[in-house]
């Protein structure tokens, strides 16, 4: 069963290099990511020890790894990635990722496209 108790981190955001034109891949854009994790924080509550819940400093500097890293296609590959690091972390049960592309070529205005995927130990 996944637990209720919850981490969020909203926001982590870099310039990346994703997209399937060449534009996008040369000059690059923002790339923005909220993640959220299902862990027990119960033990954590009790004892204050980072030991026993997620560091989320690591866990925002893994995802902007991914954002700052190497290129992909699809944003629905960067939020992959960012979910299978996250995962790696023993006590997430499961992570929700969403990537944000705010400056993607659509061809009419819009405020944002994102992906989410939901991914369970």
């Amino acid at each position: 069963m996944t637990s209720s108790d919850r981490i969020r981190i909203q926001g982590v955001n870099g310039v990346g290099y994703h997209g399937v034109l060449a534009e996008e891949r040369r000059a690059g854009q923002v790339f923005v990511v909220d993640i959220e994790m299902a862990v027990s924080l119960q033990s954590a509550g009790r004892t204050d020890d980072l030991n026993d819940t997620v560091d989320y400093s690591a866990v925002a500097a893994q995802a902007l790894a991914v954002i700052e890293g190497e290129p992909f296609n699809l944003i629905e590959t960067v939020a992959e990635r960012i979910a299978s690091a996250v995962l790696t972390a023993g006590s997430v049960e499961e992570v929700v990722v969403s990537v944000h592309k705010p400056n993607a070529p659509v061809g009419v205005p819009f405020e944002d496209v994102s992906v989410t995927v939901v991914r369970r130990r």
